[in-house]
């Protein structure tokens, strides 16, 4: 059976829409709470074993290992894989720690980008999975800093407010600072552990859940249809790569 290591943050985001695919696909799905365990558990993870490696979101910053030192034993854990040159997935600061992994810059944006609202795509986001979600189409915001599109990474999408929203190396490393993970269906969970944040934003939660009732079905379908065709042609790339001594 394939495995997929998924860094987890929250509790609440996790996998969300992508656990149906994987599962689908014959993954089995190890979580790692590096906030739970502690730095240690990061220093000893196998990164180059798992057939996919996948870092998630969080309400911290990328550049804030000072404050969060476990974010140094990540970043150097993305490193590895990064050099393994297995598949990596990336979302919301997930995706910000790969761009700084890469030399690239992740900076506060003026304001939040926090709630349903429009991703456009690059030609070269729509010549590739991504534009399974439509081009432009709306996606979940969370996020209050931006990543820059690293050196050696392709930019796919941006918005209004924030010109780099995904990038990709090649068929095995991507990107995605929105999040077509998150499952609609569970959308008080993000409200109640986000509730300090969207209060600071002044983000309506109440416009938030309405929002994802009558949009969430179809964009996890859509996301789902993305990450499926994304995943397959980075275990065909995978499939060209020697095993690990």
């Amino acid at each position: 059976m394939k495995s997929v290591v998924a860094i987890r943050h929250l509790a609440f985001e996790d996998l969300g829409a992508f656990e149906p695919v994987l599962e689908e696909l014959g993954y089995r799905i190890r979580y790692l709470d590096p906030g739970m365990l502690g730095p240690d558990a990061l220093e000893a993870l196998d990164v180059e074993s798992p057939e996919l490696m996948v870092v998630l979101g969080a309400p911290i910053g990328a550049n804030d290992e000072a404050l969060y030192p476990f974010l140094g034993a990540e970043l150097d854990a993305i490193r590895h894989r990064l050099d393994s040159g297995r598949p990596l997935l990336g979302i919301c600061l997930g995706a910000q720690l790969i761009a700084r992994a890469l030399g690239g810059r992740v900076f506060p944006m003026p304001e939040k980008e926090i709630g349903f609202a429009d991703v456009s795509l690059t030609r070269e986001g729509q010549e590739g999975p991504l534009r399974h979600i439509g081009n432009p189409d709306t996606v979940l915001h969370w996020h209050g800093d931006m990543f820059e599109t690293p050196p050696g990474a392709v930019r796919l999408a941006y918005s209004h407010d924030c010109a780099h929203q995904a990038f990709a190396v090649g068929d095995t490393v991507l990107g995605l600072q929105f999040h077509l993970e998150a499952d609609a269906g569970r959308i008080e969970q993000w409200l109640i552990g986000h509730a300090v944040e969207l209060a600071g934003a002044d983000v309506d939660p109440v416009e938030i859940r309405q929002q994802a009732r009558l949009l969430g079905p179809d964009l996890e379908r859509r996301g789902q249809q993305a990450f499926r065709e994304w995943l397959m042609a980075a275990e065909a790339a995978n499939q060209l790569i020697p095993a690990a001594p």
